[in-house]
């Protein structure tokens, strides 16, 4: 059996690098950590979530926009945040429009959503003590 210990990244391709970047690092706070050329342009660009967790950013996409909610592939990703009345005043203060209000899911996690300049979305969530998943874990953890 594979054994994956954790997700390392997640990779977009995005439009309008400036446009992206503005939003990723001056209004959501990531760090750019390194650009890859190829070919003398610009490839690749990583932003860090955490320490072992990055953004993976592709320049020169096709399109307007990401694809819907509903078709196949990419959907969303999901940044856990440990205060999400806090996150929403940020969010709210550097201008980002939240696309989906702060709700509780049906799985008892605190969450809000937001799209990058692309239509990428992006949920944002503060995990319960008590929701599904931390319950799922314990249980897992109990064996």
């Amino acid at each position: 059996m594979l054994t994956v210990s954790a997700i390392t990244h997640v990779a977009i391709r995005v439009k309008d690098i400036g446009r992206t970047l503005d939003f990723y690092v001056n209004k959501l706070g990531f760090a750019e950590m390194m650009r890859l050329d190829r070919d003398g342009r610009l490839w690749l660009v990583y932003l860090r979530i955490t320490d072992e967790q990055y953004l993976e950013v592709f320049p020169e996409g096709e399109g307007e926009r990401a694809s819907e909610r509903e078709a196949v592939g990419y959907n969303h990703m999901c940044l856990q945040v440990p205060d999400i009345e806090q996150t929403v005043r940020e969010l709210d203060q550097a201008g980002v429009e939240m696309i989906r209000p702060k709700v509780q899911g049906a799985d008892g996690n605190w969450q809000t959503w937001i799209e990058d300049p692309d239509g990428h979305r992006i949920e944002l969530m503060q995990m319960a003590e008590n929701s599904m998943q931390a319950q799922a874990v314990a249980r897992i953890k109990a064996g």
